[in-house]
């Protein structure tokens, strides 16, 4: 990497393992996925085989992984995927990536601004207190960009004690299902191939898939952190294969619990009821939680839930900032987005970053669109789209730098990137097919179970990640020139 003054570098030795692992688990909010994707993925998915599900999908992002943390020993670089995509395929695809990065974290902090808008605006009226589900969102932001601006080590203690909280929750709730339904434990159910993939990759198995690859976006902000933490080469992946092993196992195990209290054999039938058709998907969890134990465990977690939601803002905020900061030191953006502050913060970053949010949350309020049937499902969906786009060209960018650099062994070079690259493009298929189901945005109502059955705006937001994609390759290409900074923190 070029060398850099104290102004256009990040703060180093401010993060451990332990805190990138609280800022990559809390941008997977598992509390929020347990209560929203997985009864969706039992119920439109594959049933009582969701756990197992689960668990292929994480297993798959470990093999990602392992490309991915070879290369932490070659780039420590707070835009990470972009500069990795750029050490591969050069800087022009490292741009063009990082502008579909930008889309995709961007579009997820949006969409966590309206759940909790939503669920805030919700728990609020039944306490007697009736707002406007974007006053709680803009309440949220305030904080969100105040804390972000002091530094990243206030936000690591606030997500730590979020995050001991929800996972504490999640554990006891998963026991006690398991413990007070010992004998009706159906692992074949759940984790047999042959149910897993039940309906087809078309049908009930790409379905599951989907939700189960959306549920995952957050893990990769490891290499994000790089500069500040404590020593990358050995923190990075450190923190990469803690963070997907708590994530896989927690989804796995919490979302079998579910099944099994439930029972397997009648799983879907009881999702279907309790969530009233899927409209109200969080009861499933909680209604366990009151009958496994207690229903003080269901209100805490409702209440844990708009916990999770916001350290998922504090997380993404961060890692927002974070690309601009890298886009700016490099001379993509205006050099003023490539300095810190006196508390090593990436000021201009979070100042944008705030900013666009701002503006998008307000157009939704002016246009009275609904904070969580079209701000979180819409924006998640690209989220997830442009993600795993972003992580498919980092695979193939592994591949590509350490044939011409070596330094890696087979399976470290080869063989781990080249299967998740085939996997990943796999689940991105399933994620674009399948866009309508997680968007709500079919052409008609009958046609969310159909794939690729999208409404004009559907197609439009399915396809903004790789528009941005070819933006940011133009961008660079007229760029070429005047990119020598980018040229210099990516290539040396």
């Amino acid at each position: 990497m070029a060398e850099h003054s104290s102004e256009t570098s990040l703060r180093s030795g401010r993060l451990g393992v332990i805190g990138i692992v609280f800022f990559v688990v809390a941008a997977a909010a598992p509390l929020v996925g347990m209560t929203g994707a997985v009864p969706v993925a039992i119920l439109a998915g594959n049933g009582a085989a969701a756990p197992g599900t689960y668990l292929l999908v994480g297993l798959t992002l470990l093999l990602f992984s392992v490309g991915f943390s070879a290369m932490t020993n070659r780039v420590t670089n707070a835009g990470a995927f972009f500069a990795y995509v750029g050490r591969g395929m050069g800087p022009n695809m490292g741009i063009a990536s990082a502008f579909a990065s930008i889309v995709g974290y961007i579009t997820i902090q949006l969409a966590i601004y309206g759940f909790f808008g939503g669920i805030m605006a919700g728990q609020m009226a039944a306490l007697g207190l009736t707002l406007d589900w974007y006053i709680w969102a803009f309440l949220a932001w305030a904080i969100v960009t105040a804390l972000s601006l002091l530094s990243v080590d206030v936000g690591a203690k606030v997500l730590g004690t979020l995050m001991v909280l929800e996972l504490a929750s999640l554990v006891i709730t998963g026991v006690a299902i398991l413990v007070h339904n010992w004998g009706a434990m159906d692992f074949n159910a759940s984790f047999n191939p042959a149910n897993i993939f039940a309906g087809g990759f078309a049908g009930g198995a790409g379905i599951a898939i989907a939700f189960a690859f959306a549920s995952f976006i957050g893990f990769e902000a490891t290499a994000i952190y790089g500069e500040e933490s404590k020593d990358p080469k050995r923190t990075v992946p450190r923190a990469t294969y803690w963070a997907i092993g708590i994530i896989t196992v927690l989804f796995a195990v919490v979302s079998f619990a579910m099944v099994t209290g439930l029972g397997a054999d009648k799983v879907v039938d009881q999702v279907a009821t309790i969530s009233e058709g899927g409209a109200n998907p969080a009861a499933v969890l909680f209604s366990l939680a009151h009958d496994n134990v207690g229903q003080w465990m269901a209100d805490v977690m409702s209440w844990l839930v708009v916990s999770s939601l916001f350290a998922g803002l504090l997380a993404f905020q961060n890692a927002n900032a974070r690309y601009f900061f890298a886009l700016g030191r490099g001379g993509v953006l205006p050099k003023s987005f490539g300095k810190t502050s006196s508390t090593g913060a990436p000021r201009n970053g979070v100042i944008l970053t705030s900013v666009l949010a701002a503006v998008v949350m307000a157009a939704f309020a002016v246009a009275k669109l609904d904070p969580i049937l079209n701000l979180f499902f819409w924006m998640s969906a690209i989220t997830a789209v442009a993600i795993m786009a972003v992580e498919i060209l980092v695979s193939i960018s592994v591949v590509l730098y350490f044939r011409k650099n070596g330094g890696a062994n087979l399976w470290q070079s080869t063989v781990a990137p080249v299967v998740s690259a085939v996997l990943l493009v796999g689940g991105e298929y399933l994620l674009m097919s399948r866009f309508n189901l997680l968007s709500g945005l079919a052409s008609t109502p009958e046609g969310a179970g159909n794939a690729w059955d999208m409404s004009p705006l559907g197609w439009a937001l399915v396809l903004s990640p790789f528009i941005a994609l070819a933006i940011g390759y133009l961008v660079a290409a007229l760029q070429k020139s005047s990119n020598s900074e980018l040229v210099k923190d990516i290539v040396s």
